[in-house]
């Protein structure tokens, strides 16, 4: 009798189902967050070498000295940002590989991505394609120079570590509004800021490791 080939498919289902009872089991609660990291195929954002590492709890490199965070960092971010509201409009800055615009892309209604090393922009967007996500705009720029055209934003959740906010992101933040980024250099906190008119006020959170973020593009 032959034996089936193990479908690949139902594989990695079953890995993203372990990795968001993990993720359940590290205290994430938001029933939407944890749909969204169950939909997007983590597997697909790596490199094939690094698929079987793809639902560990860990950032992996994605090339160009950038990683993809590690899902509990994605889930983390996404769910503090969500508390007691929707994301609405949402500006991500450092597409890296797509992965975290794809999650995005099930919580909030539209998600611009900005990336400013070309080559990870290329390849974020064709890892995207497949999934043919009609919410998700990207675009080659220098991520501490948000996205003007497109302002302002509900929502911008920052991939990069920085020592201060930069004043663009703030600015092109609607009232309301709410920021997620990582502010530090050795030692980094997640920092939310949510702006009341022309006051902006910060809650800190747990201590995270992020590439830093850069200015210009490549």
């Amino acid at each position: 009798m032959s034996m089936r080939p193990p479908d690949p498919g139902q594989a990695s289902s079953r890995a993203r189902a372990r990795m968001v009872e993990r993720l359940r089991a590290q205290g994430i609660a938001d029933e939407k967050v944890l749909a969204a990291m169950m939909q997007i195929p983590r597997h697909a954002f790596v490199d094939e070498g690094l698929a079987f590492s793809a639902y560990d709890d860990t950032a992996l490199p994605i090339g160009y000295q950038q990683t993809i965070s590690q899902p509990l960092v994605v889930a983390r971010m996404i769910e503090i940002l969500r508390v007691g509201r929707e994301l609405g409009r949402t500006l991500e800055v450092g597409a890296g590989c797509g992965y975290q615009a794809a999650v995005l892309s099930l919580v909030a209604t539209e998600v611009y991505t900005v990336e400013r090393i070309r080559p990870l922009l290329d390849r974020a967007r064709e890892n995207l394609r497949p999934l043919r996500l009609p919410n998700v705009r990207l675009k080659y720029t220098d991520g501490n120079l948000g996205l003007p055209e497109a302002a302002p934003f509900d929502t911008i959740i920052v991939a990069a570590a920085a020592a201060g906010i930069p004043d663009s992101l703030k600015e092109q933040l609607a009232p309301g509004g709410r920021l997620m980024i990582p502010l530090g250099t050795a030692d980094q906190r997640l920092v939310m800021t949510e702006r009341h008119g022309n006051i902006f006020r910060e809650s800190r959170f747990e201590a995270v490791r992020f590439v830093p973020l850069l200015t210009g593009t490549e």
